[in-house]
């Protein structure tokens, strides 16, 4: 998320865009080794997905955009599906309109400083939802409205504030989500940070990694309401971390915004096919670029996954001047499309899909 206290934030963001510009320019780049996205003859139609802060607006927009698929979300410390967009989005051509959705994204959709104009109301929001899915350019609504979701506001946030997950509710329930498919925590004293039960920084933290330790283990928590009982989680994993080629999925250019390479986490069942996938995408300031693999490793999402058959895609934008945090794309810096099918990060995550049901064996 774009780390923000107030609507001076944007003259803070364009600041760090061109120390960042500064600081590339002394640096050599960084290479990694990478290997193709493994196909794994994956049930794609089972996927769920996660996210904290950008990566909770984005598991919103891919969960709407491929309703088909996608059985269940996590949105942790993000609010509603389309919050951002400014009703001026069309004044300007290409990736112009994020400049324009870009104030309201941070004081309308993190700080909720607009309640009074409407925005971030999750029945607005839903009907132009319904608009978008009768156009064609996400997957009907029919198909999300029997999802489970999860939704989690830190007590300790203050990035994104805990009544900006209430819209998110808000907008669920407008599309005919029922209300036992609805889990929302708000109780644990948590900042702006995943939440482990034994892992990362303190509880109120909200710094980088952000990754705490509230004594609630979240990764657990989420996959289990998504898709109901699990096995125990392994004590340690036992799987493999893969670095990836994210170049073939044709987003990984200034305009698309994507990272060289991403990481999946595959555990030893999985090698034989028919695991499912969970997505999670990892907010602002914590792709592996910035952090390492202090989300990708310390979310503890990769436990779970060893004992009940769960591939875990760990996606992964990348630091530019444009985009100095490494956020993904849920105010438009990509282009108008952000929230549609077509949207660059969201047909790249799509197509490593498609890869992992196709069948070939691993990387």
């Amino acid at each position: 998320m774009i780390a923000a206290t107030g609507i001076q934030r944007p003259f803070v963001w364009i600041v760090a865009a061109t120390l960042l510009a500064l600081a590339s320019a002394c640096s050599e780049p960084k290479t990694e080794a990478a290997v193709p996205l493994p196909r794994l003859s994956a049930k794609i139609d089972e996927t769920t997905v996660s996210g904290i802060s950008s990566g909770a607006y984005m598991a919103g927009q891919f969960q709407m955009a491929h309703g088909r698929l996608v059985k269940g979300a996590a949105i942790i410390a993000g609010g509603p599906y389309g919050c951002s967009e400014s009703i001026f989005a069309d004044a300007l051509p290409g990736t112009g309109s994020g400049f324009l959705n870009l104030s309201k994204a941070v004081n309308g959709c993190m700080l909720d400083l607009l309640g009074l104009w409407g925005v971030a109301d999750g029945k607005t929001l839903a009907a132009k939802a319904e608009k978008r899915a009768e156009e064609g350019v996400i997957d009907p609504i029919a198909s999300t409205a029997n999802d489970r979701v999860y939704l989690f506001a830190g007590t300790a946030d203050r990035t994104v504030m805990p009544s900006i997950v209430e819209h998110a509710a808000d907008f669920y329930r407008a599309l005919g989500v029922p209300e036992d498919n609805i889990m929302f925590v708000k109780s644990v004293p948590a900042g702006h940070a995943f939440v482990t039960d034994n892992d990362g920084g303190s509880c109120s933290r909200s710094e980088k990694p952000y990754v705490v330790d509230c004594d609630y283990d979240q990764a657990g928590a989420l996959l289990g309401h998504l898709y109901g009982p699990l096995h125990p989680r392994s004590v340690e994993p036992t799987g493999e971390f893969i670095t990836f080629d994210q170049t073939p999925f044709g987003a990984s250019t200034a305009e698309g915004g994507l990272a060289t390479t991403g990481v999946i986490y595959v555990p030893k069942a999985c090698n034989e096919g028919q695991c499912r996938v969970h997505i999670a995408f990892h907010g602002c300031a914590q792709n592996k670029e910035t952090v390492g693999d202090a989300y990708i490793k310390g979310s503890g999402f990769a436990r779970w996954a060893d004992s009940n058959k769960l591939i875990v895609l760990f996606p992964q934008v990348e630091t530019t001047t444009l985009n100095p945090q490494g956020c993904w794309d849920w105010w438009g810096y990509t282009g108008r499309q952000f929230l549609t099918q077509s949207a660059p990060q969201i047909a790249a995550v799509f197509q490593m899909l498609n890869t992992l049901q196709k069948s070939g064996g691993g990387a």
